[in-house]
């Protein structure tokens, strides 16, 4: 590999960064690419989306600091009066950039000096998957439960719980592929705010076969904030893609399941099931004394006629499969013992959605 700086050697690794209003955070981002260990070549593709503030000045004034160090600086971006979201920012950023490989930083985020070297190490070695890595979160009890499902997924939980509420099991800004896969797989969808941009190509890449790695050592300082643009999705839209994508992946298999919470989220789990769907839940099943006494659960708004009665039952005298609408060390552990108790096998017996 040429040396970083050789102006004939191609971007090997191009970093894909988007940029709205960020100068709270720039500085420290951007210092974090130059003080990158990885020797080959590489360069930053910034996209400046409609910055009212002085984000654009700080980038002019690091784009000397880092083509001065051998790190190629391309940025684009526009003035209109309104920004055109995430996912048209980083396709930008990807369009006007060179590398063979992709490096995904957010503007309020921070590498560590090890990260490209690490994640290029292990997409060579995955040409067909996206690498993350684990991170730290800033602050440190900001998302205690999320950061530790980040952290802690057993590396055949990143394909097995694809489908709780926690999203892509490796963060968007911890994600690192080939350019040719993310050709194969992408672009990310444009619809602006309001749109989980991150988790439509995630899925779109399960879909084509793609798999998922992590780096595990901490990479990324993956800061949390009110103005993060995560915050502009609603859960009720998130809500919609993963019961869809849940419907499209794994029901087509069971012929029957069981759906794992008498409680409110499994009956939500159930009613938002199509028709089909719907037919295939022969039972909840839960712990709850009060619920299985009463011993079915009946769904009043369904057109069916009689309405739909679904037995609750003990979860010892449930069959698998089971979908589980129970979120994850909120028990104090007694749901993961229940759980562990019956031997079953995660992804094949089971699966969690919330």
């Amino acid at each position: 590999m040429r040396p970083r700086g050789d102006p004939a050697a191609a971007p090997h690794v191009s970093i894909i960064l988007p940029v709205h209003n960020a100068e709270r955070w720039l500085h420290e981002c951007l210092r974090s690419v130059l003080q990158q260990d990885f020797a080959g070549p590489m360069e930053l593709s910034v996209f400046n989306d409609a910055s009212k503030d002085q984000s654009l000045r700080i980038l002019e004034e690091w784009k000397a600091k880092l083509e001065g160090s051998g790190i190629p600086v391309v940025i684009g971006g526009h003035e209109s009066p309104y920004p055109r979201g995430v996912g048209y920012s980083k396709n930008q950023a990807i369009a006007q950039s060179s590398g063979s490989y992709l490096c995904f930083l957010d503007s309020d985020d921070v590498m560590m000096p090890q990260r490209v070297r690490l994640q290029l190490d292990a997409a060579t070695r995955h040409p067909t998957s996206i690498i993350g890595c684990q991170v730290r979160r800033e602050p440190p009890d900001s998302t205690e439960r999320y950061t530790r499902w980040i952290n802690q997924l057993a590396p055949e939980q990143l394909l097995t719980q694809v489908f709780t509420s926690h999203g892509p099991t490796v963060v968007m800004p911890t994600w690192f592929c080939s350019r040719a896969w993310f050709s194969h797989v992408g672009p990310f969808d444009e619809g602006g705010q309001g749109v989980p941009e991150d988790l439509l190509l995630f899925y779109n890449h399960l879909r084509k076969g793609g798999g998922v790695v992590r780096v595990d050592q901490s990479l990324v300082l993956y800061r949390y904030h009110p103005d993060a643009a995560t915050h502009s999705v609603l859960e009720t839209t998130i809500w919609t893609h993963r019961v869809r994508f849940l419907e499209e992946r794994v029901l087509p298999r069971w012929a029957a399941f069981t759906i794992w919470n008498a409680g409110r989220q499994g009956r939500r789990l159930y009613r938002n099931l199509s028709a089909g769907a719907r037919r295939k839940v022969v039972a909840f099943c839960d712990v709850d004394e009060n619920k299985i006494r009463k011993g079915f659960y009946c769904y009043e708004d369904s057109e069916e006629a009689p309405k739909p009665r679904v037995p609750i039952l003990h979860f010892r005298a449930a069959r698998p499969p089971f979908v589980i609408c129970v979120k994850l060390d909120l028990t104090r552990g007694e749901f993961e013992a229940n759980l562990r108790s019956l031997h079953l096998q995660e992804g094949r017996d089971f699966l969690h959605f919330s």
